[in-house]
């Protein structure tokens, strides 16, 4: 602060009492639910047997400092920022930021280790989740370090429900009882009432606590986090009403330091078993809402030193225990007026003359045989981009690794090609989605479980890529394993959406979306099980084919299950996808997933690219297939508006209903282990020998792994193997007579259905309707169609009969030439060239740090203590203790201390994640203490590897 506003403040600061303390009793009651050790990124547990993932810098090093999930699910990625300095020009201005370097102490807090610097403005951020407390402390400095006034507007927020069924969040209330959130409020709460009688909150009830009521730098607004809070106003129902952000002003003068104090509250559910018990309808509400108006009188604030209490904006003084006097001595926040130990989202320039922003693979192909351009510039251009825009703290993450010999070979391409070597492909880079076998670099799958590990062999596809000239420039993220259709997270960092660095890319091929959205690489292999390959390419305004069974081999790919998994390609125009299928949709002689397709591939993809190709066809539209599960209609409406150009190339929109002719599935076994077990013999030279050495790996992302010992049938027998595939060829057969039963020559799907939610939540993360494509294994082909009114995009998916894929593609192609739908992304512009710059480097991302290890966490559940007093015996005390540590079991002293003196002590054991009940007898001498109905307050206080874990004094009753 300065003298001016210290001076401001000591004016308004009258009275001064002690630094609150809330008693524990009063905070929270319950048990710790029993949870596994296959904790993500690091967990904390809450009051009430509530726990709490916290995205830090650990794996999948999101590193918000929001909340993904509780185990209530109040929270659904809550408690992130978004910070806006007025005339700034940062690229991180307005997104859900990140880059804090958060790491956990392994008991309660959540601490920066740099801060992100937007604009001149340093914001730093604290969590504290105290010990059995059913709420966690959000503590959020800005310091400016430049040399003018600066006004800065931070939105607080994020998700608190979904538009689906009973999942969707209400306002409950807010501190003066209206249903409007103003300053005078001070905290406001959500919960997903049902129908059932009494209206049990179908999810855990949440609160936010945003400052002293009245205090007028608490809130100015609640906007919308999804879309942007500070212009959109949070709407009463629908999806966007689940993601309320709390905006507030500050104006920061050069050199100080401002700070946000916020409280959120989280709640069980009602109505259902969870942890182990059912809460009454009604009684989780109140709990969170009654919590909250105390945290909003009186602050908890044990931890926070002077400094930082005399720079809180949205708290009166008083209420955080301060006098005027304290302030004006009061030393600054130490990192104030200082840039140490920040990092900034700053943009180096590219040492290549030609711009590859939105160039096709045809129009590199173009330039490069007429001389415009050479393949080192282009491979220099890629690599100079993936450097500026998708390593490091802020980075996109679309990328892993990076060939090491990348500019060789693009000199060896230019040089083949001034000696006469035509190939189409020449000197082209792509990426592969790094589940695709490369003999030259390694291939994860994304995880820690194969970090380094590089196949001796190319997969079948990339083998036939590097024959056709093209440089494997490098290895594309995506979710662990292919194992996310909603995100893409794994253990060398997550993901973020090429349009709006806030959002979901969608999984599992996100890295292979992004990077071509952004211009990293001309195309890359991604790979669909479910959605893989269309809802990233939709969500990245690209292009893509999931052709029938069998007509790109999956030979040398990591699986997620067998026979359903396909390896396609994303590019950025339909030409482009025709040129690389001429080279890679061929037989594999050694893939018997493939043969299904023998016969029916096309020789010349290009044949069917026609304008006219859509005249005189039929697109049949399924009844429901346009209409959201969250309910938002933004989108379907922009796909809509986008059937006049259908009809504009010559073709009939015709509604048709909605398949239903599923086919009856038998017991076909687990073709994920079969998948597995497949891989494993077509690779000896990996570490493992049974699948579930993989699947199960405590290397894991955590929470993609699987729970517990393998528990289905083993491997799947030949018969097994043939018989899904003739129920696939029977689903094929289906859908190809309903498709001639209403005349239509393609079905329309849209690609996503709403608004993609931002990166931090939990599935779902879109609204999604799946086509018959991937289930039945017959071709669709996906392509842009323009974008939202919020500038996001948009696009469609064909689906037509089995083999029928070269058609689809013209189809897409006609609409293509019309309709001009793909657009890119603005936060990749194009780079300064710089002839005389030096290079900046290009490193394969290292693995995320994994949770933190274990660490002694023994917590005495608060209100879980009992003291008795029978008739005969001794009294004794009753405590529940929960384990929070990440994989292996607390073991200690429980202590208990009445009237300051320790009177009993008592060995114990508990395993990790989960919870017990001791009773320790108190020695006769204490029984006279104790009386019968009064109460008493016993220190009861957990000791191990020399430290004191817990040590809550907690008041009691003594009964009989």
């Amino acid at each position: 602060m300065t003298n001016i506003n210290k001076a401001r403040s000591a004016r308004r600061w009258t009275a001064r009492r002690a630094i609150p303390s809330l008693a524990a009793a009063a905070l929270a009651a319950g048990t710790l639910a029993t949870v596994s050790p296959a904790a993500a990124y690091n967990y904390v547990p809450a009051g009430e047997g509530d726990r709490w993932g916290v995205h830090d810098a650990a794996n999948p090093g999101l590193d918000t400092g929001s909340v993904r999930d509780t185990t209530g699910n109040a929270l659904q990625g809550y408690g992130g920022l978004r910070v806006e300095v007025e005339g700034g020009k940062s690229r991180l201005n307005g997104i859900l930021l990140r880059g804090f370097g958060l790491t956990y102490d392994g008991r309660e807090t959540f601490t920066s280790t740099r801060g992100v610097d937007v604009d001149g403005v340093v914001v730093r951020r604290e969590l504290v989740v105290p010990a059995g407390q059913s709420y966690g402390r959000f503590f959020d400095t800005f310091t400016n370090t430049t040399r003018k006034p600066v006004t800065v507007r931070v939105a607080f927020g994020g998700q608190v429900g979904y538009a689906t069924g009973e999942n969707q969040s209400e306002l409950s209330a807010t501190g003066d009882g209206d249903d409007a959130i103003t300053a005078a409020d001070g905290w406001a709460s959500w919960h997903t009432p049902t129908t059932a009688a009494g209206g049990p909150s179908q999810n855990g009830p949440s609160a936010t606590v945003f400052g002293t009521p009245g205090e007028a730098d608490a809130l100015e607004k609640v906007g919308t986090f999804l879309l942007d809070p500070f212009d959109n106003p949070l709407p009463a129902d629908g999806d966007a009403a689940n993601h309320p952000g709390f905006v507030t002003t500050l104006t920061i003068e050069p050199g100080d330091t401002e700070s946000l104090l916020r409280y959120v509250v989280t709640g069980m559910p009602e109505g259902r078993a969870v942890g182990g018990s059912t809460r009454p309808a009604g009684s989780e509400v109140a709990k969170v809402e009654s919590l909250a108006a105390t945290l909003a009188g009186l602050p908890a604030v044990e931890g926070l030193t002077l400094s930082e209490l005399c720079s809180v904006e949205n708290f009166d003084p008083a209420a955080l225990g301060l006098a005027g006097a304290d302030c004006a001595k009061a030393p600054q926040v130490p990192f104030a007026g200082s840039a140490a130990g920040s990092v900034s989202a700053k943009t180096a320039a590219t040492t290549s003359s030609y711009d590859v922003v939105g160039k096709t693979l045809t129009e590199l192909a173009a330039d490069l045989k007429a001389g415009r351009t050479t393949s080192q510039q282009i491979v220099r251009a890629y690599l100079d981009r993936i450097a500026a825009y998708d390593q490091g703290p802020f980075g996109l993450h679309s990328v892993i690794t990076v060939a090491p010999d990348a500019m060789a070979q693009a000199r060896a391409a230019d040089k083949a090609r001034k000696a006469g070597d035509k190939r189409p492909l020449l000197g082209i880079p792509v990426l592969a989605k790094d589940i695709i076998d490369t003999k030259d670099m390694p291939t994860t799958g994304g995880s820690l479980v194969f970090d380094g590990y590089q196949p001796k062999e190319d997969a079948f596809q990339v083998e036939l890529m590097r024959e056709a000239g093209a440089i494997i420039l490098g290895k594309a993220n995506l979710a662990e394993f292919a194992n996310d259709g909603h995100y893409s997270p794994n253990a060398f960092g997550a993901t973020w959406n090429a349009f709006d660095p806030s959002r979901s890319p969608i999984g599992s091929s996100g890295g292979s979306a992004v990077a071509v959205a952004s211009s990293f690489a001309a195309a890359a292999w991604g790979t669909q099980t479910g959605d893989s390959l269309w809802g990233p390419a939709g969500a990245a305004s690209l292009y893509s084919l999931r052709g029938t069974d069998g007509m790109q081999s999956s030979a040398g790919t990591m699986p997620l299950t067998l026979i359903q998994d396909y390896v396609g390609w994303i590019g950025q125009s339909i030409e482009d996808l025709a040129t690389l299928l001429d080279v890679t949709a061929v037989d594999n002689p050694d893939d018997v997933l493939d043969d299904v397709a023998n016969g029916h591939r096309p020789t010349d993809w290009s044949a069917t690219l026609k304008p006219g190709a859509l005249k005189g066809k039929v697109i049949g539209v399924p009844e429901t297939a346009f209409d959201d599960p969250f309910g938002t209609s933004e989108v379907s409406d922009a796909l809509k508006a986008q059937f006049a150009n259908f009809e504009k190339a010559g073709a009939t929109i015709k509604v048709v209903p909605d398949f239903t002719d599923v086919p009856t599935r038998g017991d076909y076994g687990d073709t994920g282990y079969e998948g597995w077990a497949q891989w494993i013999d077509a690779h000896p030279d990996n570490p493992y020998t049974l699948p579930e050495q993989i699947t199960h790996n405590e290397l894991r992302v955590p929470y993609q792994r699987r729970a517990g010992e393998y528990t289905g049938t083993g491997r799947m027998t030949e018969q097994q193997q043939r018989d899904f595939e003739a129920y696939r060829a029977t689903y094929r057969e289906n859908i190809a007579a309903w498709m001639d039963e209403h005349g239509a020559d393609a079905i329309l799907y849209p690609a996503e259905l709403s608004e993609i939610h931002l990166n931090d939540s939990i599935n779902p993360s879109f609204g999604r309707k799946d086509p018959q494509s991937s289930a039945a294994g017959v071709p669709t082909v996906i392509f842009p169609a323009g974008t939202t009114e919020n500038g996001n995009p948009v696009g469609f998916q064909l689906q037509g009969k089995a083999f029928q894929d070269a058609e689809l593609m013209g189809f897409a192609y006609a609409f293509d030439k019309v309709a001009q739908g793909r657009v890119l992304p603005a936060w990749t512009p194009p780079l300064r060239y710089d002839a005389d710059a030096v290079p900046p480097p290009v490193v394969d991302v290292d693995p995320l740090p994994e949770p933190q290890p274990t660490k002694l966490r023994l917590t005495v559940l608060d209100r879980s203590v009992k003291a008795t007093l029978p008739r005969r015996g001794k009294a004794r005390v009753t405590l529940a203790v929960g384990c929070a540590s990440v994989g292996a079991a607390c073991t200690g002293t429980v202590k208990v201390t009445l009237g300051g003196k320790r009177i009993a002590t008592s060995k114990v054991r508990v395993a990790a994640g989960g919870q017990r009940t001791i009773t320790i007898a108190l020695p006769a001498k204490a029984t006279t203490k104790v009386r019968k109905g009064k109460k008493v307050t016993l220190k009861v206080a957990f000791t191990g590897t020399g430290r004191t874990v817990s040590s809550t004094p907690v008041k009691v009753t003594v009964r009989r």
